[in-house]
């Protein structure tokens, strides 16, 4: 074999060796390996980032309930929700002018609506009733809404209950049961914050289930940002009448509540929505509306740990009610999207669920 054809002989063997296929070696066939192909610093950076996004909606939303307990200690609910929703709703709306957007009256009018089901009775009657109710109660009472909005959607004729979640709806009663139950017996102020978060439950749901039928911007930024203002304006209007700005005592707030409505304005209100329109874009709907199932729980803990909230087992089987209840009632709704001529309510969930 002449030097060339040695040389070019060499070169085909080193070839195959980096292709990783199968080569023949003195005569016998070699598996040879792939070899490893170098991480992606971009593919890297994207599974980070996604990571952080997931974190800010299942820890961040999570922890707003316990937020919320905080800032109403020394700041009265309404001014406190009414600060925070109007801080946070003029950044997101002067963000989502910047890019362009530009409300028209029907929009403004949705805003008002949504405004007043969200933001007044929904996050005004939350931040009431943590007055007098535990975060991580109070949290396990808003997971409440799948139940609400399957109920009125079924109501308005949007969709059927199938069997699974007619289960989901029965597991999630006896778990509000086992939550409301002992309660029922006290007349005293725990009882009303629990009836009020339900309230305000309710009215969320409510807002989730009207809101196919206004006229909202197409706009992500900006269909977030006219009701959170409209909100922030009612609750605003709201603690003047009932006289809460009169009886704020701004020299005796404390360090804490200060913190914690920073904290909803900057964490709760900006970040978290940030990452959650973010993941709405990138990954499924579905997978987004899993933090769901873990803001409760995340409140739970942080109640335990960092608030001395009472972690009792009628607490963690109610949990577990609820959430299974959850599960069932997802399961059951997306059995009944497949039914011709059926749109479920309960779809509306995975991009306007209420969050502390």
């Amino acid at each position: 074999m002449i030097p060339d054809q040695i040389a070019d002989h060499r070169a085909q063997i080193i070839a195959m060796l980096r292709s990783g296929k199968m080569i023949h070696i003195g005569g016998r066939p070699v598996i040879v390996p792939e070899p490893r192909k170098p991480v992606n610093s971009q593919d890297r950076g994207h599974a980070i980032e996604l990571a952080l996004a997931f974190v800010a909606i299942y820890v961040i939303w999570g922890s707003t309930y316990l937020a919320i307990r905080y800032a109403v200690e020394t700041i009265p609910p309404l001014v406190a929700a009414g600060i925070r929703h109007s801080i946070a709703g003029g950044i997101m709306l002067t963000w989502a002018w910047w890019r362009g957007f530009r409300p028209t009256r029907p929009q403004w009018v949705a805003g008002i609506a949504l405004g007043a089901l969200f933001f007044l009775i929904g996050h005004g009657s939350l931040h009431w009733a943590e007055q007098y109710v535990g975060s991580g109660l109070a949290a396990l009472l808003i997971a409440t809404e799948p139940m609400f909005i399957l109920v009125l959607g079924w109501m308005m004729g949007q969709q059927k209950i199938s069997l699974l979640s007619a289960l989901g709806l029965g597991l999630g009663v006896v778990g509000v049961a086992m939550l409301t139950g002992a309660e029922l017996t006290v007349k005293g102020s725990s009882l009303w914050g629990l009836l009020a978060v339900l309230l305000g439950s309710l009215s969320w749901s409510l807002g989730v289930v009207i809101s196919p039928r206004l006229k909202l911007p197409s706009d992500a930024l900006g269909r977030t940002a006219l009701p959170t203002i409209c909100g922030a304006a009612m609750l605003l209007i709201a603690a003047g009448v009932t006289g809460e700005f009169q009886q704020t005592h701004w020299s005796s707030i404390t360090l804490r509540s200060i913190f914690g409505l920073g904290y909803l304005i900057t964490f709760g209100s900006v970040v978290a929505f940030t990452a959650y329109t973010w993941l709405l874009q990138r990954v499924p709907p579905a997978l987004v509306a899993t933090h769901t199932y873990a803001n409760p729980v995340v409140a739970v803990i942080l109640g335990w740990l960092l608030a001395r909230e009472a972690l009792t087992l009628r607490l963690v089987l109610a949990s577990v009610a609820i959430l299974g209840a959850i599960v069932l009632i997802r399961r059951g709704e997306r059995a009944t999207a497949k039914l011709p001529g059926i749109v479920p309510a309960i779809a509306e969930i995975e991009t306007s669920e209420e969050c502390a």
